[in-house]
């Protein structure tokens, strides 16, 4: 009876400290804060994947995560609910302090996993293996309303809802160009670049597959924020 008693004091002063965090009695700072708006800069932690969840139909909240990055992006109108692969709350990237081979459509919470992967992932990588920044993304699109691998029947495909990039290579500062399907296999610095960002988007996207993962891979990161964690 004692153990129960003490387990119900400990839920009873919980819920009040998170009451009294939400009504904002208690102050503590924003990273540490739930429902406070996620800053790209700031180091993500276990709040974060909380936060990004929040984010896909708010497109106000959306519009300050991405607010605290150098991301360029417009708003797009919604598309027809009757279309085959109806599309809402999507934006266009344009880049930022990193260009892009091209825009694409982007979810919301695809558009700030993808500041936080060049935040947090990219550009440290870069930094450690060649010691100069990523100036440009080489990417093989997000939108494409298909079925997964394109097949005639099964499960739509996260592309078909804009919540997928496909990444295909990196240039640096120097000129220098890194691709996916040529230097996944380098065994020096730019195949150990590729792994070190292989590796450090698992920690903004859910699902991250790869040249490791099948042949349909060979050639690019297929980056997405779907249901499924998968990390290969």
């Amino acid at each position: 009876m004692r153990g129960s008693t003490v387990f119900l004091v400990f839920v009873l002063l919980c819920g009040a400290a998170v009451a009294a965090l939400w009504r904002g009695w208690i102050e503590v700072p924003d990273i540490w804060n739930p429902w406070a708006p996620l800053d790209i800069k700031a180091e993500p932690n276990f709040l974060t994947p909380y936060k990004l969840s929040r984010l896909q139909n708010d497109p106000q909240l959306c519009d300050q995560a991405l607010g605290s990055s150098s991301l360029r992006f417009s708003h797009q109108a919604d598309s027809d609910p009757s279309a085959t692969c109806p599309l809402q709350n999507v934006l266009r990237m344009q880049g930022g302090d990193v260009a892009l081979s091209s825009s694409f459509l982007a979810s919301c919470r695809l558009a700030v996993a993808y500041a936080l992967f060049d935040v947090h992932t990219l550009q440290p990588a870069a930094q450690a293996v060649f010691g100069q920044k990523v100036t440009r993304i080489d990417h093989l699109g997000s939108f494409a309303c298909r079925n997964v691998y394109s097949r005639s029947e099964g499960r739509l495909s996260q592309h078909a809802t804009a919540n997928a990039l496909d990444i295909a290579g990196f240039r640096l500062e120097d000129g220098q160009r890194i691709s996916v399907l040529g230097d996944w296999k380098d065994t020096g610095d730019k195949g150990r670049f590729l792994r070190q960002v292989r590796d450090g988007a698992c920690r903004s996207f859910n699902t991250v597959l790869g040249p490791d993962y099948n042949a349909a891979h060979r050639n690019h990161f297929h980056l997405d924020m779907g249901r499924w964690s998968v990390c290969r």
